[in-house]
């Protein structure tokens, strides 16, 4: 209790700009949690994905295919599908599997310049916090007759401002670079599986039809 009761008065000694910092807190947090909550939802087994897909391919079972994306969460497999579906309405399917390559990717790096913006906007946040409480010690209300210390224990807390906003800064640093590598490595994924899809449904339908003007 004396350690919670400690970190309220530390809060409330940093001043009005402390209450825009718990906000940012609060943000970082609930991005965190959403964003690991998604990763989670959408990931899958990408290399056995594949090779299931791949079989499935290689013996032109086209509606099975389908049927194995339909089945998978996984983002990987809404892009396939969105590419095999495009092949069964004769549309054009590096197009579609663009498009869905792309919407998927904006999904993936969703929130993640929030939290860029906090790294950015939390340290200014508290250097504001330290400069009023710095302005406010160096008044000379400030300083009390026998208290030739008061200035000096003013700016100590006017720094808590700073420390705090480094400190949600560094966090939100952290958990930013965590989930950009996240979405980089799903992204690859994607191009991956899009290369296949391609591969099976675009180059070898493009050899078979060379195939027969030849023959």
């Amino acid at each position: 209790m004396e350690i919670i009761h400690q970190s309220i008065a530390l809060f409330h000694k940093g001043g009005p700009v402390m209450y825009l910092l718990l906000a940012s807190s609060l943000y970082v947090l609930a991005i965190a949690v959403e964003r690991f909550l998604y990763y989670r939802s959408i990931s899958v087994n990408s290399q056995s994905f594949q090779n299931k897909l791949h079989s499935l391919l290689e013996k032109q079972h086209f509606s099975e295919a389908i049927h194995l994306c339909e089945q998978t969460s996984a983002v990987v497999a809404k892009v396939a599908l969105a590419g095999l579906q495009a092949h069964q309405r004769g549309s054009q399917l590096e197009n579609a599997l663009e498009s869905a390559a792309a919407l998927a990717a904006v999904r993936l790096r969703e929130r993640l310049d929030d939290l860029s913006t906090v790294v950015t906007l939390a340290p200014l946040l508290g250097l504001l916090g330290t400069v009023i409480g710095m302005i406010n010690s160096f008044s000379v209300f400030s300083v009390q007759s026998g208290q030739p210390l008061a200035i000096t224990g003013g700016v100590g807390e006017a720094l808590v401002a700073t420390a705090t906003g480094l400190s949600v800064a560094t966090i939100a640093l952290v958990l930013h670079s965590f989930f950009s590598r996240r979405a980089n490595h799903l992204i690859t994924e994607l191009e991956q599986t899009a290369g296949l899809v391609v591969g099976y449904l675009l180059i070898k339908k493009t050899g078979r039809r060379d195939s027969h003007e030849i023959a």
